[in-house]
Parts: C-alpha cells; sequence; structure tokens
C-alpha cells in the first residue's frame, strides 16, 4: 500500500458493545468480535462511539470496558476510545483511562449538553481537557455529529485547536454527512486526517483527500471498507466493491442501527447475547428482523467466518 499521509489513517470500526442479560458489559464477547474485525480489515477499534451505546454507559463501566479489553490483549495501538463527556472531569478521567490501556488516540465529542455554544466555549473545553490529561501521547479526533450531539465542530474552531496543540489534535471524524465539509476540511487543513462517518462517502472522501472511515456498518462489512481504501490507494478500481458496501449500509440504515447490526451479528455468530441492548434502545421487531434480513442477504454479501 502506498505510504501513510497521515498519523491516523484507513478503516476503523465503530465497535459494538456486547452485554449480558443483565445488560453489564461483557467484554470477553466484545474482545473477541474486536479480534474478529483486526483480523477481517480493521486498522482500528472506534470503541465507546455511538454505535457502542458509550452515553448508555457510566463513567466506571467504560472504565471498566476499556481494562477489560486491554486484559483480554486487545492492543492499544489498534484502539481510539470515545473519551467526550458532558463534564469536563469525566472526559480526562475516561481519556487517561484509554491512554493508560495503551490507546493510540481518542475520539472526543465535544461538551454536548449546552446548545449554541460559541467556538470560543468549545476550544476552552477542549483545552482544559489537553492540560489536565497533560500527557504527550495524547492524540484527539473530534467528532463531529451535530445530528445527535447539537454541537458543531467548526472550522474556526479546528484551526484554533490546530494553532494551539498541533501535535495533539491530529484528526476528525465527521458523522454530518455532508460530503463538502469533510472535503473542505481536508483541503483547508493539510495533514489533517478526516474520516468519514458515512461508508458511502467513504470513496468520494478519500478521493479528495481524506483520510478513511470510521463506521457502524463496518461491524459487518469491514472487509469491504478495507477493499475500498486499500484499493484506492493502490490505484485500483474500487467503485463496484463500493456500491456493494453502500447497499450494505443503505440496508441496515433502515433500522435503528445499533440494533440492526447486533442482530445481524446474532445470526452470524449464533450467538443471541448479541440481542441484548439497553434502554431506552430496543431490540428489533420480529418483522423488521426478517425485513433486515431479507434485505442483507440479498445484496449477497456473506460475511467472513464468525469469531
Amino acid at each position: 500500500m502506498a505510504k501513510p499521509k497521515f498519523a491516523l489513517e484507513g478503516v476503523y470500526t465503530a465497535v459494538l458493545t456486547s452485554m449480558t442479560k443483565a445488560l453489564d458489559p461483557d467484554t470477553k464477547l466484545m474482545a473477541a468480535h474486536c479480534r474478529w474485525l483486526l483480523d477481517n480489515g480493521c486498522d482500528g477499534l472506534g470503541v465507546l462511539g455511538t454505535t457502542g451505546e458509550a452515553n448508555s454507559f457510566g463513567l466506571k463501566e467504560r472504565i471498566s470496558i476499556l481494562d477489560g479489553l486491554a486484559e483480554a490483549g486487545i492492543p492499544g495501538a489498534r484502539m481510539m476510545p470515545g473519551t467526550g463527556c458532558c463534564a469536563i472531569p469525566d472526559t480526562v478521567a475516561l481519556t487517561k483511562a484509554a491512554l493508560g490501556n495503551g490507546a493510540a488516540s481518542v475520539l472526543m465529542l465535544p461538551p454536548f449538553y449546552y446548545k449554541k455554544v460559541s467556538d470560543d466555549g468549545l476550544f476552552n473545553a477542549y483545552s482544559e481537557v489537553i492540560q489536565r490529561v497533560g500527557d504527550g501521547k495524547l492524540k484527539i479526533c473530534l467528532y463531529h455529529f451535530p445530528q445527535m450531539s447539537g454541537v458543531s465542530i467548526t472550522y474556526g474552531l479546528i484551526e484554533k485547536l490546530l494553532k494551539a496543540y498541533p501535535k495533539t489534535v491530529v484528526g476528525m471524524k465527521d458523522s454530518s454527512g455532508d460530503l463538502a465539509n469533510m472535503t473542505g476540511a481536508a483541503k483547508n487543513f493539510p495533514g489533517f486526517a478526516v474520516f468519514s462517518g458515512s461508508d458511502e462517502l467513504l470513496l468520494p472522501l478519500i478521493e479528495q483527500g481524506g483520510a478513511g472511515c470510521i463506521t457502524a456498518c463496518a461491524n459487518v462489512a469491514s472487509v469491504l471498507a478495507a477493499q475500498v481504501f486499500g484499493g484506492f490507494r493502490n490505484g485500483q478500481d474500487v467503485r463496484s466493491v463500493h456500491r456493494t458496501l453502500t447497499d450494505v449500509r443503505k440496508t441496515i440504515y433502515q433500522f435503528p442501527l445499533s440494533s440492526a447490526l447486533k442482530t445481524l451479528m446474532a445470526r452470524h455468530t449464533g450467538n443471541d447475547q448479541w440481542l441484548n441492548i439497553r434502554p431506552p434502545l430496543t431490540r428489533m421487531s420480529a418483522a423488521d428482523r426478517e425485513k433486515l434480513f431479507r434485505g442483507f442477504d440479498a445484496i449477497g454479501f456473506e460475511l467472513p467466518m464468525a469469531a
């Protein structure tokens, strides 16, 4: 493959969080899933993100997930845990726990409860976290997901952060669905790693200088995303593979995302424990489950052998 262009790049999975019947985190099953993802095309693991139901877990639970994955042998160098919380002390504690377990980077939401806050306020929040963590190894990928957080990562904020912390703030996951915003960031900030949160925008983004993707559908389609990214970097025509990847995304996104992906993993592994999901999210209905399976199977894509 061509020489890396960014500190972070490639295909990252927004990893599902497996749970016991009592809805406690099951890091043993989650670690097995992480190993399967790494064996099937993933460059990195975005644990404790939106798809992983991070905001349904308390701080101690999130830290226990990071500790459990590390104890299970998941390499920290392949981890990009989500650590952004509403409260600065929680973000600091979770970020320190991630670094303590060897995480190469973290994905950090802005404080997201208060809306219509200024770029100066968001800069101050990120700066406070960076100063309190106080670790030169810290690498932050900003998380722009305004549909869920209600708070935008603007170009102005990126510029201020890069000026103040050029070795710490290294990239952004853009889940807005706005390709122009992604490609604009890649163009305006050379060396800043812009990741698409959408599989269907992976190819258009890397064609215009993006760093890759961090997506939910990679839980089941990591091999396709890896073929797109790796093939493109090697000068191959990957449009057909990208169309299949897009079909997978469009099929799954007809349903609540985490539930649909867990349902597919339960079928693929034969382990119904994957169906466990924390309220307010719910399991799929039988009718939706059958519709999902019909649509997914019609694509003709077969998942790699289960872990």
